[in-house]
């Protein structure tokens, strides 16, 4: 990263999940690695998609409750419900004052967004005049289903850049770098960053006819994973400048971020993974750092066997002879694959880890894979003995993203 390339720190975060309503809930189930929530049946769809289990928040989450439990509108969706909850701790975490609010940008990615809005009780599109076409006219006209960074920032009352982003599974990883450049540009001073989705019927029936969803549990690197299992909820940081920054305890900074794509096939990664390579060496570039300096990588890691494998062989490429001995922490074996969230998931416990100053120990694997012997430590915290964090999002049809999260030095 050039000397001159402005800094971005993380000042405040907010997690709705499986493991709870808070950030600090969210920290508390990482570190309870044996006691951690597990996938459950997803109502009305079980009944004709018996495999299909979603990592879901509690009815008493903060944002669970719908729109009335974190005092929004009556019409606002799941997702945005989830991530106006998230969105308020983080604010209140970074302690925003009005104005400072008022210039805020928001930025979400969402993958679904509120798809799970238009479903009805046996999965099919419903809309305001009830003939399933989805066109809302029956409302008084066609509502958008990727409109959560809107409802945040109406919400709360931001007045700067508002943008919702959606390109599946890397989504909120690719907000984070939209992000990162508003504040490097001097376009904003604050930005409200974050990733959200509420359980949807259709893309879980679809992963499941794709043969791709784990029937027990999500369980990255182990031999006998039969695909993901998908969960909800949202992640929000409060991203800022130096300027905004002063004064402030930060969790880090968002050091070097970077994007790809490989065009290989509309759902499976390119088996070389050369893309992947280039674009976590250029988010290395970026944070002016080598594969030494890196001490615990967040893996996409989502259970699916094409994923673990080529993610392994990357991160050996990549981190070179430091790849045996750098630790990860399979996220997604705790809360399952937040989708579009996932990357804002990963930076929250990026962000967490660096101010900790340790890695959670991994669910324990119960038959480690062979193919894919990446260092995952399961007896305990580790220590985080150097503080920077790298961070992969990948996504179907080639979007791939890497972060590299660098905490203060201990």
């Amino acid at each position: 990263m050039a000397p001159s390339t402005p800094d971005v720190f993380v000042t405040g975060i907010g997690a709705v999940s499986c493991l709870g309503g808070s950030a600090n809930e969210f920290w508390t189930g990482l570190k309870a690695a044996a006691a951690t929530a597990r996938p459950t049946p997803v109502p009305g769809l079980t009944e004709r998609v018996p495999d299909v289990l979603a990592y879901q928040v509690a009815d008493g989450a903060a944002g669970a409750a719908g729109p009335a439990a974190v005092g929004a509108r009556g019409d606002l969706g799941r997702a945005a419900g989830f991530a106006l909850a998230a969105a308020r701790e983080a604010v209140a975490d970074a302690g925003l004052g009005p104005r400072e609010l008022a210039e805020a940008a928001v930025v979400i990615g969402t993958a679904v967004g509120e798809s799970g809005g238009r479903e009805g009780a046996d999965g099919s599109t419903v809309d305001g005049d009830g003939n399933g076409d989805g066109d809302g006219d029956g409302d008084g006209g066609w509502e958008p289903m990727f409109s959560v960074a809107a409802s945040v920032g109406g919400e709360l009352g931001t007045f700067g850049t508002n943008i919702s982003v959606s390109n599946a599974c890397a989504a909120s990883g690719y907000a984070l770098s939209v992000a990162v450049d508003l504040i490097r540009r001097g376009e904003a001073d604050t930005v409200l960053l974050g990733g959200a989705e509420g359980i949807a019927w259709v893309p879980l029936a679809s992963f499941s006819r794709l043969g791709a969803a784990d029937p027990e549990t999500c369980r990255p690197f182990d031999a006998e994973r039969r695909g993901t299992v998908f969960g909800e909820g949202a992640a929000v940081l409060v991203l800022q400048s130096a300027r905004a920054a002063a004064g402030r305890r930060t969790y880090g900074r968002v050091l070097g971020t970077a994007w790809s794509c490989d065009a290989h096939h509309p759902t499976a990664p390119d088996p070389g993974g050369e893309q992947l390579v280039r674009v976590a060496r250029a988010a290395l570039d970026e944070a002016a750092l080598g594969p030494g300096d890196i001490g615990c990588v967040v893996p996409h890691g989502t259970g699916t066997r094409q994923n673990d494998v080529i993610e392994h062989q990357v991160l050996r490429e990549v981190l070179g002879e430091h790849a045996a001995r750098t630790p990860l922490f399979s996220l997604k074996a705790f809360i399952g694959h937040t989708a579009g969230a996932a990357a804002a998931f990963a930076a929250v416990s990026a962000a967490l880890m660096a101010r900790h100053g340790e890695i959670p120990a991994n669910v324990p694997l119960a038959h480690p894979d062979p193919e894919c012997p990446v260092l995952l430590p399961q007896d305990g915290p580790t220590a985080l003995e150097r503080p920077n964090v790298l961070v992969n999002a990948y996504a179907f049809g080639g979007s791939n993203f890497t972060m590299v999260f660098g905490g203060e030095a201990r």
